[in-house]
């Protein structure tokens, strides 16, 4: 049984974006995919949520990775949620 929920697209819109990312091949596309699409900023918000994520994996307490990151406890705790009780998006990238 899969103790994740499933999220479905809203719109059309976001079931082009999903569709937009199977498109790419390399992380090379990716990168550059994500570049066009996002700021640096929200690249690097990105980058640090799936950090938090694959840190939470390994066992770090909310206070180390929250310090090691530079972010609040708070942040950690919301990426635990998603983590632990979200999608699965994040156990199937970490696999």
């Amino acid at each position: 049984m899969n103790k994740f929920i499933s999220y479905k697209p809203k719109n059309d819109k976001e079931k082009f974006l999903a569709k937009s990312f199977l498109k790419l091949k390399t992380e090379q596309e990716v990168a550059n995919f994500l570049r066009d699409l996002l700021t640096i900023k929200e690249i690097e918000e990105f980058s640090n949520r799936l950090e938090m994520a694959r840190l939470l994996k390994k066992g770090l307490s909310y206070k180390a990775i929250a310090k090691k990151l530079k972010v609040s406890t708070t942040t950690v705790t919301r990426t635990a949620h998603w983590l632990f009780r979200g999608c699965g998006g994040y156990e199937k990238v970490l696999k």
